[in-house]
């Protein structure tokens, strides 16, 4: 078996960033939320297929979405996103990964560092 190659590898982000929604990633956390809410009340398979559906047009997986609902309230970083999807199930590398999808997508925005803001 072959090393995955590099462009494979997910990227490691320096300890301490924090990620926050970008403005295209507020409108994608609304559509997000009201497909959810559409979808309930309608079982499992409707709000798959809404899920899908909103997720296709941004090239991320459905279940990304869940990730942005936690970043829509404040910055957080992926150890503090791991925390607090632990209950749902969602493992840390899950969160690394949608982190990495909506970071490619445009709709999440890694926060600068303080040692990457110049005074």
């Amino acid at each position: 078996m072959f090393p995955p190659r590099l462009e494979d590898r997910p990227k490691r982000w320096p300890r301490g960033q924090k990620f926050t929604l970008s403005p295209e990633g507020g409108v994608a956390e609304e559509a997000y939320r009201a497909a959810v809410a559409t979808a309930r009340a309608s079982g499992r398979a409707a709000l798959d297929a809404a899920l899908a559906a909103w997720a296709a047009p941004l090239g991320v997986q459905p279940g990304d979405g869940i990730v942005l609902s936690e970043l829509r309230q404040a910055r957080r970083g992926i150890p503090e996103l791991s925390r607090a999807l632990e209950e749902a199930g969602i493992a840390p590398d899950e969160v690394r990964a949608a982190i990495e999808r909506l970071v490619g997508a445009g709709a999440v925005s890694p926060v600068p560092l303080a040692s990457q803001v110049g005074f």
